[in-house]
C-alpha cells in the first residue's frame, strides 16, 4: 500500500504521505517509520547539490 501511494503522489512530502495513510487506515503512523519503509522499498530523497559560485565551479572543472 505504501508503494502504490508513492508512485501515485511522488512530490509529497513524508508528513503529507502520513496524514493520508492516517486518515485511510486509521493508525498512527510515524514519519520516521514512512521514510525508513521509504528507503527499503528502494525511494531515496533527491541529493542536495552544493551551492556553487564561481572560484567553486573553476575547481569543478
Amino acid at each position: 500500500m505504501l508503494q502504490r501511494t508513492v508512485h501515485r503522489s511522488c512530490q509529497l512530502s513524508t508528513e503529507s504521505i502520513v496524514n493520508n495513510l492516517q486518515t485511510l487506515c486509521g493508525l498512527q503512523i510515524s514519519t520516521t517509520t514512512v521514510s525508513r519503509e521509504f528507503h527499503g522499498i528502494g525511494f531515496h530523497s533527491a541529493a542536495f547539490k552544493p551551492y556553487i559560485i564561481k572560484c567553486n565551479a573553476k575547481r569543478w572543472m
